[in-house]
């Protein structure tokens, strides 16, 4: 007994229904198969625009250290700790876009807070803004802190983390 696929069925395969001359495509017109993914990869590979960031291996644990500082030192010195972890420790990937990214947060901050202040003077009710943004600030503050512990990368917002510095 021979094993093999079994031969072909005449008239149409099941799916295709009925098709006359004018659906059949032309000869030597067809989509190809897209492209293997590279040993190692599963799925296709992630677009050039906007996908997700290049992976850079795992980071030290100096490297974790620094970033959760950068993170956590804000409710001691305010911007100063981002600062100082991208002054010493940028050259770092994984450091430089949490510090980056840290620091923004901070900067918005400083300024809706010294913006909220001079509002208030106007109008009572608006001291409650800097305040709700505060609360917002520091819930991804800690979230951002703890997906640095896991050695990962916590997008925040743009309206907490303000685009200033890549």
């Amino acid at each position: 007994m021979a094993y093999g696929p079994p031969p072909p069925m005449p008239g149409p395969q099941p799916g295709q229904g009925r098709q006359g001359p004018w659906q059949q495509q032309p000869p030597g017109r067809y989509l190809p198969p897209p492209p293997a993914p590279p040993p190692g990869q599963y799925g296709l590979p992630a677009p050039a625009y906007g996908g997700p960031a290049p992976v850079m291996g795992p980071a030290s644990p100096q490297e974790e250290k620094w970033a959760l500082m950068a993170y956590l030192g804000q409710l001691q010195v305010s911007a100063i700790a981002p600062l100082a972890a991208l002054i010493s420790k940028g050259g770092s990937p994984f450091v430089r876009r949490h510090a980056a990214q840290a620091l923004n947060m901070g900067l918005g901050m400083i300024v809706v807070w010294v913006v909220g202040l001079l509002l208030a003077q106007f109008m009572d009710a608006l001291a409650l803004f800097p305040l709700a943004y505060s609360a917002l600030f520091f819930y991804f503050l800690l979230r951002a802190a703890i997906a640095v512990n896991r050695g990962e990368f916590l997008q925040v917002p743009s309206f907490i983390a303000w685009p200033l510095l890549k």
